[in-house]
C-alpha cells in the first residue's frame, strides 16, 4: 500500500532531499529533459523550507519516498513565477502555487496524481486561498525526443478543473540530457483554478 501525506512547516526540512532526487529522476524524462544538478535543486527548494505556509505531499511505499508534490503561497516563490502575474495585474498575494508532483515511473496510474491535488487544494483552502495555479512547459508536436507513447495531462488538469492561460508564461532556462552543459530557455505556460485576484 501506498501511503499519502502531507508535510508543512519545518516538518518538510528532513523530504527536501527526496524531493530533489525524484525531481532530477522524473524531470529527466521528456517533456522536461531536465539534467539539474544537486546544488541547484538545494537551492531551488529552499524556497520552500523558507515558507511558512508551503506543503509538501508525500507518497511512502515501505518506507520509500516514491513521490512528492510540492505547493506555496504564489507571493513566496521565486520571481520568475510571479512575474507573469503581475505584469497582467494579478495580485499574487491571492494565490497558491503548486511546484511540482513527480512520482517513480512504476507508482503511475494509480490515482496518486489525483491525490496529490486534492491535498495541495485542501491545503490552499485551509490557508483562504481560492486561486491555485501551476505551470507547465510547452514542446512542440514533433519534437524529435517525444515517445511514441506520451500522453499529454492537458485532459487531466482540464477534468481538475484548470484552464489554461498562453498569454501568462514564463521562459526558464536550464540544461537538458540533449544540451550538453548548454541551458536552454524553456517556456512554461501557466494553468489556472479560481477568480482572478485583485488588490
Amino acid at each position: 500500500m501506498i501511503e499519502v501525506f502531507n508535510v508543512t512547516g519545518e516538518s518538510l526540512q528532513p523530504y527536501l532531499p527526496e524531493a530533489a532526487r525524484l525531481r532530477m529522476e522524473v524531470f529527466r524524462e521528456y517533456p522536461y529533459l531536465y539534467a539539474g544538478t544537486e546544488e541547484y535543486e538545494r537551492g531551488y527548494l529552499a524556497t520552500y523550507g523558507a515558507s511558512r505556509n508551503a506543503v509538501i505531499v508525500l507518497a511512502v511505499r515501505s518506507g520509500l519516498v516514491v513521490g512528492v508534490s510540492t505547493g506555496l503561497p504564489l507571493a513566496d516563490a521565486d520571481e520568475a513565477f510571479q512575474i507573469p502575474f503581475l505584469d497582467a495585474g494579478w495580485d499574487v498575494s491571492g494565490m497558491f502555487y503548486f511546484g511540482e508532483s513527480v512520482l517513480a515511473k512504476n507508482e503511475r496510474g494509480q490515482g496518486i496524481g489525483h491525490r496529490f491535488f486534492d491535498e495541495r487544494e485542501k491545503h490552499a483552502a485551509e490557508l483562504g486561498y481560492a486561486t491555485t495555479a501551476f505551470c507547465a512547459v510547452e514542446r512542440p508536436e514533433d519534437h524529435p525526443l517525444k515517445p511514441a507513447d506520451h500522453r499529454p495531462n492537458d485532459p487531466f488538469w482540464t477534468k481538475r478543473g484548470y484552464r489554461k492561460i498562453p498569454e501568462l508564461h514564463a521562459d526558464l532556462e536550464w540544461r537538458q540530457v540533449d544540451s550538453g552543459e548548454t541551458e536552454v530557455s524553456n517556456r512554461l505556460v501557466f494553468w489556472v483554478k479560481g477568480g482572478i485576484p485583485t488588490s
